[in-house]
């Protein structure tokens, strides 16, 4: 019983879908045509108007006058030169106005002054050798020298010859060997620098003489 109403039931199943397949099949419905969004439109060309040729202008008969140029015939007058500045200009009167009438001088004021000349001192006398009419300074200030103990544990003795500049007060300036002893001229040289003398005149002025001096060194 049961194997024939499964039987039959396939049948029936089989049928419908049968059907349905074979009107699916046959069915004459068409979709609607999908709609059509773009246009053309044709345009005329707009058409450019022609631009005539240039005409020549016609020649002005009208003379052109130059104010420039200069006069062909010569004038029976002449005017006189206007002059626009004022000869003068004084400061703080107003004669210009705003701030030119304050800070302003006299156009007709002439050439400016001549610098006056400038007197340079007069250049430095040099120094004279002591002799004839230079008379050689007194000393007013005496140092003695150091008598070195290296030349005396050598019994180095003698004398030292040096040169010195005195200046125009009297100071010694400079020192300069000229008669060498190796191991006393160093202590010669300072104790002459620390001497002092009296300035030496010349036509009641002071100047720089050169003088020399010795100094001796003993052993007793």
């Amino acid at each position: 019983m049961r194997t024939r109403t499964f039987v039959v039931s396939f049948l029936v199943h089989a049928a419908v879908i049968g059907v349905l397949m074979v009107v699916r099949t046959f069915a004459t419905t068409e979709l609607p045509d999908p709609p059509v969004s773009t246009k053309f439109i044709m345009a005329a060309a707009a058409e450019v108007p022609e631009v005539p040729p240039p005409t020549r202008a016609a020649r002005s008969t009208t003379p052109v006058v130059d104010n420039n140029a200069p006069p062909i015939v010569a004038p029976d007058t002449i005017a006189p030169e206007r002059r626009d500045i004022p000869d003068t200009v004084l400061i703080g009167t107003g004669a210009v106005p705003g701030a030119l009438g304050d800070s302003l001088v006299g156009l007709d004021a002439g050439p400016p002054p001549a610098p006056r000349p400038v007197a340079l001192p007069p250049p430095p006398q040099p120094p004279l050798r002591v002799g004839g009419v230079v008379h050689a300074p007194q000393k007013v200030h005496h140092v003695a020298p150091i008598y070195p103990a290296i030349a005396q544990a050598a019994r180095v003795s003698g004398v030292v010859i040096l040169e010195a500049l005195i200046a125009e007060d009297g100071s010694v300036r400079d020192v300069k060997v000229l008669r060498s002893v190796p191991l006393l001229d160093a202590s010669a040289s300072d104790a002459v620098r620390q001497w002092r003398f009296t300035p030496t005149l010349l036509n009641g002025v002071p100047v720089q003489v050169i003088m020399t001096v010795t100094v001796r060194f003993s052993l007793n």
